[in-house]
């Protein structure tokens, strides 16, 4: 790759790493490895844990558990693809500057700005599902409130300093994580008979038995398995911010995969092993019900501020992922320039408010879409991390062929040759066409394919008249 003058990228029969990271320079790298690993978290462990897990449970029943692993094992693969390439370029650009880098400058453009647009989307469903939770204690009290609100909230945090930004997140993250940890020995207690009137292990078979739905729930569960862990990918982003990304970025992406695997197949294990699935709605949060289920109705109270704080915390990291992406684009000139401005404090402000409209959406549409918005927005936002997913694992086999081609040295995390790579693409293109015969996720398509195509079209119509008017390229 190489860089014109006026900032705009533009292809080159060679690579030059060091010319596209030098765009993104102003950051401040103050995150610490435990504040990466906790906003990968915190993007991750939100409404796909605890309340997106109702839909995956009445597509497979108890056999949810195997979808997860299903989606568990894409994840890893795609790991350690993000953590090879972030710690050998950390840039807020992520897989986006990487797609532009090995690639070809569409598929950086096409991945970031699709992406960008995606988390928009996902801070707004974050929101709505945090005003669901509220609906818990103060029902009578209109949605739009609660999303204005937590809009706020979410907006604030995002604006003031990295530092700042990564503390609260990091807290915020803790409270989700210690409880989780406690709803798993709680639950393991209730499945046994530890302290509580024994639960048993009926409920995995009781109910039309482990596979209810057979393989074809299963592996439709798979989606919603894959869309939970959705969100991680953030570390990458914050390799920009990141103090030493080198040894941060991937140590992080480790603890984090590793926690979420955890969490989401022995946390859902116990979800359907404890209330009948059958049971498990869309409109609540499957943990809250668990514990409603069992007679602790001073532990439903908790969990359920629990959830709240995991919405919020979602929210917060990504507006902040979403908005790295904004101001990589603006400063790789596909964005208006102001998009790359920085404040005082080495924030992008504007393209944080910009990044915004997701948010401002939600508030819009909650009054008409009520109970039907959250499942809508998930799955509209689905091709976005699905595609994104697509092309770092495409980015990661032109990035390790490139290394070893040109024997230059890099950080191997995953087992060696192109197959874990070639595997994951294989099985997140899978997904990606499966999403047809989910409900409510068709939409997934019926959006995703043709607005891909419209912005392939914009960009070649914009990259043409951009060559005729700066004439021959080097």
């Amino acid at each position: 790759m190489s860089e014109e003058s006026n900032g705009n990228p533009v292809a080159s029969t060679t690579i030059e790493p060091t010319d596209i990271l030098e765009r993104e320079v102003g950051l401040k790298r103050n995150l610490s490895p435990a504040q990466l690993a906790m906003i990968g978290l915190g993007s991750s462990i939100g409404t796909g844990l605890f309340l997106g897990s109702a839909i995956a449970v009445k597509l497979a029943g108890p056999a949810v558990i195997l979808s997860f692993v299903g989606g568990a094992c894409i994840t890893v693969a795609m790991m350690w693809a993000l953590a090879e390439m972030a710690a050998a370029h950390p840039a807020a650009g992520s897989f986006g500057l990487y797609a532009e880098m090995y690639l070809h400058p569409w598929a950086g453009f096409s991945i970031r700005l699709t992406y960008w647009l995606c988390m928009m989307v996902v801070v707004g469903s974050e929101v709505v599902a945090a005003s669901i939770y509220c609906k818990f204690w103060f029902p009578g009290i209109p949605s739009w409130i609660w999303i204005g609100l937590f809009s706020l909230l979410v907006l604030y945090v995002n604006t003031t300093s990295v530092g700042h930004l990564g503390t609260f997140e990091y807290w915020l993250s803790m409270v989700k994580v210690v409880t989780i940890v406690a709803f798993l020995l709680l639950g393991t207690a209730l499945l046994c008979g530890v302290g509580f009137p024994r639960v048993g292990f009926a409920n995995y078979t009781a109910h039309g038995g482990f596979l209810p739905h057979g393989w074809k729930g299963v592996s439709l569960g798979v989606i919603l398995g894959l869309f939970s862990f959705f969100g991680v990918e953030v570390v990458g982003s914050t390799a920009g911010e990141a103090a030493d990304p080198q040894v941060a970025v991937p140590k992080a992406l480790r603890s984090a995969v590793g926690a979420l695997v955890l969490f989401y197949v022995a946390g859902l294990a116990l979800v359907v092993g404890i209330a009948p699935w059958p049971q498990i709605g869309l409109g609540e949060s499957p943990f809250v019900r668990v514990f409603q289920t069992v007679g602790i109705p001073a532990a439903s109270h908790i969990m359920n501020l629990v959830v709240l704080t995991a919405a919020l915390s979602s929210a917060v990291a990504n507006l902040y992922f979403g908005a790295r992406l904004a101001f990589s684009l603006a400063r790789g000139g596909y964005l208006p320039s102001a998009l790359g401005r920085l404040s005082a404090k080495g924030m992008p402000v504007t393209a944080v408010l910009v990044s915004a409209g997701g948010m401002v959406a939600a508030l819009a549409l909650s009054e008409y879409f009520k109970e039907s918005l959250f499942v809508f927005m998930i799955g509209l936002s689905t091709f976005g991390a699905l595609f994104a997913w697509l092309m770092t694992l495409l980015t990661h086999l032109a990035f390790r062929r490139f290394h070893q081609r040109h024997a230059r040295p890099y950080l191997r995390l995953g087992p060696p040759g192109p197959w874990a790579s070639l595997l994951g693409l294989g099985a997140v293109l899978a997904v990606l066409v499966s999403t047809w015969w989910v409900p409510g996720f068709r939409i997934t398509l019926l959006a995703g394919v043709p607005w891909l195509v419209a912005l392939s079209l914009g960009y070649w119509v914009w990259s043409s008249a951009d060559r005729a008017n700066s004439g021959p390229r080097n």
